[in-house]
């Protein structure tokens, strides 16, 4: 991959959401905050959002209370062909993007074989795994925007793999790592499995 005829750019949330709908597993729009797209000859190749966690119980713990409203939760990474090193140097540039300062969190599900191989090599910091438990089976939609939650209906949620990126100058950086809630811990090992993705249509730069 010749990474130089890439270009990341800032991108509307709308132009993410058939992306999100019909390439990623997920089959779901999270909240977004911010959305970036990878372009290669002005085709849209991929997209990247991130947005606040639903649960403030999240953000506080990752640093504590002092900085809650500083984490963001890296929430899509959705490429349509995903050749060798471009899922990182995408992620990679978003980072540089975001304003700052940010407390960057982001998941790697063990139910669809991921590690966080994109993750380890940003020098994202690993802080171990979620435990498996269980949620309001509320289909297609989030639970934000349902009333009357039927809370008798459960599905599963699998263990995820748990990284932590800071955004920020020096002494931002630092202070976050000071306060960091959970303990660093070696990168887990193994592959991550790719999914295949369907054909989309080429999107150019209107999206912008």
């Amino acid at each position: 991959m010749v990474l130089e005829k890439y270009e990341v750019r800032q991108i509307r949330s709308a132009a993410t959401y058939e992306w999100l709908i019909k390439v990623h597993y997920a089959k779901r729009i999270p909240n977004i905050t911010d959305a970036f797209g990878l372009f290669c000859d002005r085709e849209l190749v991929g997209v990247i959002t991130y947005g606040k966690p639903a649960s403030p119980f999240l953000c506080i713990g990752v640093c504590g209370r002092e900085f809650a409203d500083h984490v963001y939760e890296l929430n899509r990474v959705c490429l349509l062909n995903n050749k060798k090193n471009e899922a990182s140097f995408f992620v990679a540039k978003t980072l540089r993007l975001l304003s700052k300062p940010r407390i960057i969190v982001s998941y790697a599900d063990t139910a669809m074989d991921h590690v966080g191989k994109i993750y380890q090599a940003c020098n994202f910091i690993y802080t171990g795994a979620t435990k498996p438990r269980t949620d309001v089976d509320t289909g297609e939609k989030h639970s934000r925007h349902i009333s009357g939650l039927d809370y008798s209906k459960r599905k599963n949620r699998s263990s995820k793999h748990r990284y932590v990126y800071f955004v920020g100058d020096k002494k931002q950086k630092k202070l976050f790592a000071q306060s960091l809630k959970y303990q660093k811990q070696p990168y887990p090992i193994g592959f991550s499995r790719n999914y295949e993705t369907p054909t989309l249509p080429a999107t150019q730069m209107e999206l912008f």
